[in-house]
């Protein structure tokens, strides 16, 4: 039996390779560790549709922790067990700016993503997640039961999103998900808080938790977990809080740390 009851794995960067390749050598080593005993949750960035065709590629079913935090759901039979929403007048001030600024954005249920344009670029990175966006007119409503804001946009024009937002008094939580990303969403909402909530459920102790993750909304779920392993791809500060690093998410990171696990726990 392994060591870690609960296993909570990054997607993008700490799962899958910068190809958003799930490889076999890591695949193996996921479905090793669940046959051990162990419950895999991915806990991700990503919707609830994207993150469960990740879980269908290993052949798992199970709870999903998606768009950061902000919703769980039973992969079996897609329920949302808990969602953080968000409404109109917290998204509005940020919804009025990126429109203002042409930056991309797109709007986040648990299971749909709305967007109010679409181009090649755009295009792509949606069929890259594993995603089907739907296209929405700007004058609509938000979508009932928004859980996240998503922005699409090259580093430096974050940056300067950022910068620009820095003084205000904000409705919403902004967090770097990713390079081109940055997610807004529900003030409390974290991968850090619904997987401790989750293990409490389940009856399962921090220190039978292991976490793996790579960025900046990864750093809450590694300081949680018993055991938090980041990637050798992270940045220094999500390195810094972690236990350990293992190696990149191109060098089947993933794998080398579950098979030490499963190494171990064929020794006791």
């Amino acid at each position: 039996m392994m060591n870690y009851k609960l296993i909570a794995l990054d997607v993008d960067g700490t799962l899958l390779n910068d190809d958003h390749e799930l490889t076999p050598r890591v695949k193996r080593a996921v479905t090793a560790a669940a046959a051990a005993g162990a419950e895999i949750v991915l806990c991700t960035g990503r919707g609830s549709a994207s993150a469960l065709s990740v879980l269908a590629q290993l052949g798992l079913s199970g709870t999903v922790i998606t768009h950061n935090g902000a919703s769980v759901v039973d992969g079996e039979t897609r329920e949302i067990l808990q969602e953080s929403t968000i409404g109109a007048d917290e998204a509005g001030r940020y919804l009025e700016l990126l429109r203002e600024r042409g930056v991309h954005f797109d709007l986040n249920t648990a299971f749909d993503i709305y967007v109010e344009r679409l181009d090649e670029q755009t295009a792509s990175m949606y069929e890259r997640m594993l995603a089907e966006p739907i296209l929405r007119s700007p004058g609509e409503q938000l979508p009932g039961r928004t859980v996240k804001i998503s922005i699409f946009a090259p580093k430096a024009d974050l940056d300067e999103l950022e910068t620009y937002w820095r003084d205000w008094s904000h409705e919403l939580q902004s967090i770097r998900s990713g390079d081109y990303f940055i997610d807004l969403q529900h003030r409390e909402a974290s991968k850090g808080t619904a997987l401790a909530q989750w293990a409490e459920k389940r009856g399962i102790p921090r220190e039978s938790v292991l976490a793996i993750g790579n960025y900046y909304n990864d750093i809450g779920m590694l300081q949680y977990a018993g055991r938090g392993v980041a990637m050798d791809n992270s940045p220094p500060e999500v390195k810094a809080a972690a236990d350990e690093t293992t190696l990149s998410n191109n060098e089947d990171g993933v794998a080398v740390v579950l098979e030490a696990c499963l190494a171990v726990a064929e020794r006791n």
